[in-house]
């Protein structure tokens, strides 16, 4: 199934929920702007390397467009057009004043040198620097993309526009950027597992957790529930699961994969398994963050954890997604679950327009009030409508843009 069709197929049923009629339908799922790019630059060898870019913007009405630059190859437009429509709705879901967008460039940024890497970038900006801005469309780092990515991006775009950090988000903090930008979505899991426990009535002592993906997000998450008192017992990642029952020492896996280029190949504190055969350990919880379309019709059923937050952008499939719900599987989906990125992103853009810099206790306390309440409306959402979370939270976050559609007219 394709990725925009899964996005297409839980907007639908939300959306039939709520009574939209098929016109309204239709005007809110379509996009307002899919661009397709050449991007042509450079190689260290002197050789032209032409590559394919694409920016896709969703909507706006409920403010500029928001949404991250993806460097990888899986990227097509069909993919980035499903990830503008999740920005849609998870922007809308904690209620940040933006609309959704996503861009990307088909490319393998580690066959790439540095330098290779920001000439990229920089004819990436050449060909979209006109349909995107601080009061426009806002990109931020994604899948293959980081801050020093989102410097060259912002150096290129000053290049045609004039000063105004606001352009982007994720930025070094000693370039504008805002302090807790990187750990934010990792955070934001952490926060969301915790208030889901509450409301489940469970200790964090008594909760055996196993996360995929100990990037970004995995390796930020880890490190949150760890100081929560949550035992960690497998982290993985492209080298392999790394299993103890017992509670990983997660202080020291964060050592030493800041030691080792970010990687865990090698770590020998644990008992290795094969990457895979982390999603079907016999835990609690399960936090996929690393990539989409993990869980899937195929392998759902060896599936054993009782809850499931999505750290990753579409990591269960529809019908893996339909599995769990008859099994009783809670699932907390990715527009509420992996928001704190595109939150403190927001809090990035807000300090930006301001010329003030916020603390960092200011920026985690600002997080954990807007996706608590967030997490609360979904969590109500749920028991008043009788769905699971993820329709729950995609009927707040229609009704919304919706509303606002309206309100503006045609």
């Amino acid at each position: 199934m394709k990725a925009s069709e899964a996005t297409q197929r839980y907007f639908q049923e939300a959306a039939d929920r709520l009574g939209l009629s098929n016109s309204m339908q239709k005007l809110l799922v379509t996009p307002m702007r899919e661009v397709t790019v050449q991007v042509a630059f450079i190689r260290d060898n002197g050789e032209i390397e032409t590559l394919i870019g694409y920016r896709v913007q969703h909507d706006n009405s409920r403010g500029p467009m928001k949404g991250g630059l993806r460097y990888h190859p899986s990227v097509d437009l069909d993919e980035v057009r499903s990830l503008a429509s999740l920005m849609t709705w998870k922007t809308a879901v904690v209620d940040l004043p933006y609309g959704g967008a996503k861009g990307g460039v088909a490319v393998d940024p580690r066959t790439l040198s540095r330098k290779e890497l920001e000439r990229l970038t920089r004819a990436f900006v050449d060909q979209i620097h006109e349909i995107v801005g601080p009061d426009t469309d806002i990109p931020a780092p994604d899948m293959g993309t980081n801050h020093e990515v989102m410097s060259w991006f912002r150096s290129q775009w000053e290049k045609y526009h004039g000063f105004n950090p606001a352009v982007i988000t994720g930025k070094p903090v000693e370039e504008y950027g805002a302090k807790g930008r990187e750990e934010a979505t990792g955070r934001g899991v952490g926060i969301m597992t915790s208030k889901m426990l509450k409301r489940l009535g469970r200790k964090p002592q008594e909760c055996r957790t196993a996360i995929q993906g100990f990037g970004n997000v995995g390796s930020h998450a880890a490190k949150y529930l760890h100081e929560s008192s949550m035992p960690v017992v497998a982290v993985s990642d492209v080298s392999g699961a790394y299993y103890d029952p017992e509670g990983l020492d997660i202080p020291e896996l964060l050592r030493f994969a800041l030691g080792n280029k970010g990687s865990l190949e090698g770590y020998t504190g644990a008992q290795k398994l094969p990457a895979d055969e982390l999603l079907y350990l016999d835990v609690d919880l399960l936090i996929p963050a690393a990539l989409g379309d993990v869980i899937t019709a195929k392998n759902v059923d060896k599936v054993r954890a009782k809850w499931i937050i999505e750290g990753a952008n579409g990591p269960i499939d529809p019908e893996a997604d339909q599995a769990l719900e008859k099994r009783g599987v809670l699932v907390l989906p990715d527009i509420l679950a992996n928001a704190g990125g595109v939150t403190v992103s927001y809090f990035e853009w807000v300090q930006n327009r301001q010329h003030y810099r916020w603390s960092l206790d200011r920026v985690r306390q600002e997080l954990d009030h807007t996706l608590s309440d967030a997490f609360e409306q979904v969590w109500q959402e749920s028991l008043q409508s009788k769905v699971r979370l993820r329709i729950a939270a995609f009927m707040i976050a229609i009704r919304r843009v919706q509303r606002a559609t309206e309100l503006a007219g045609m």
